[in-house]
Formats: C-alpha cells, structure tokens, sequence
C-alpha cells in the first residue's frame, strides 16, 4: 500500500535525501505541491518541538498526513551549540556559509572536537503524532572540506570515517547520515504501520 505524504519542506536537498531513502514507500509531497508557502514558526527550544509545530501546522491548515523534521548539529565543547539554532546561528538572514564560519571561530584552539548531528522527525497520521529520532557522532574539523552536501556538511567528519560529509557524496550519506537514521525509523514504522 502507497502513502501519501507531506514533508513540511522547502529544503530541495532535504526532499531529495528523504525521498532517496523512502521513495518505494511513499509518495513524497513538498510544501510547494501542496500550495503552502507560509512562513512555518520554528520557535521552539527544542528539534522535537519544532518539528512538532511544523508537522501541526500542516495538518490544522492543510488537513494532510505529514511530517516534519528538525536538525541540529550540537558541539560537545559549546555546551551542545548551536543545536536548535544550528540554521540561524550566525543569525537571521544569513547562509550556510556565515554559519559554518562562526562555528569555526567558537572553535578556534579548542581540543576537544566532538559533536553530533541530530534529527527529530515529527509524524502526524491518522491524527496521532509520533516521533523518530537519528544520530551520529562525530568531530568538527578546523577546515571547510567538499563541495556536496549543505549547511554544515564540509566541516564535519563522522566518527569511522576520514572524508566530512560534503567529501563522501550522497549515496553514501544518505546511508549513514542522522536524518537517513531517523528517516530509516519513520519508514519501518510507516511499512508495519500500513495507513490509507
């Protein structure tokens, strides 16, 4: 059985991984092909939180099954910075690149480089909620590494690995990535799970 399902996104990249891993089960819908261009509130402290309110937000205005995701990359030595503020942390209205830049500043001579990227997927189906959650350790680099990938995908290497994300190309990390992890979760859900 085919589900139809809303991905409460914009982020072509994010729609192109999900769809990669889940494209057998699911028939895909971006927020563009179900006419919602509104600006979705991210106000929560949390992934979990603002995946929740995005995935809501579909389901009160729109009445489609959906889900929503929420990652954060958090640094052991920032006290789990910039988490939830991972995509406006060198604030609002600037890119990936402004970002990745103030990340490499905060971690300018400190030793210990652990982090991790962490995923948090908020279903609603069926008018339940569920949640799914990917993570992989790693360590932040001194130096962008790569040109595939985004947001902080060049200055972080998984832990096992020596290329950063934005070196290994796609197919490989959407094997091993946070969100393939969690998108892996909410497809084995959505596979003994069957909904209409």
């Amino acid at each position: 059985m085919v589900t139809e399902l809303v991905f409460a996104t914009n982020n072509k990249h994010k729609l192109k991984e999900v769809q990669h891993i889940i494209s057998d089960k699911v028939i895909l819908l971006s927020l563009a092909d179900i006419n919602c261009y509104d600006n979705i509130p991210e106000t929560a402290d949390t992934l979990e939180g603002n995946a929740l309110l995005k995935a809501r937000y579909i389901k009160q205005r729109y009445g489609y099954n959906c889900f929503a995701d929420d990652t954060g990359l958090e640094v052991e030595a920032l006290n789990q910075a910039p988490g939830v503020y991972s995509a406006r942390y060198a604030g609002e209205g600037n890119d990936a690149l402004a970002n990745m830049n103030k990340l490499l500043r905060q971690m300018q001579g400190k030793e210990n480089r652990k982090a991790r990227f962490r995923t948090a997927i908020a279903l609603i189906i069926d008018d339940k909620e569920y949640l799914f959650e990917g993570i992989i350790n790693g360590s932040v680099i001194t130096e962008k590494r790569g040109e595939a990938g985004f947001g902080y995908d060049p200055v972080f290497i998984p832990d096992g690995y020596i290329q950063t994300f934005a070196q290994m190309g796609s197919e490989l990390k959407n094997q091993i990535s946070h969100r393939a992890l969690a998108v892996k979760e909410l497809a084995t859900f959505l596979s003994t799970n069957p909904h209409k």
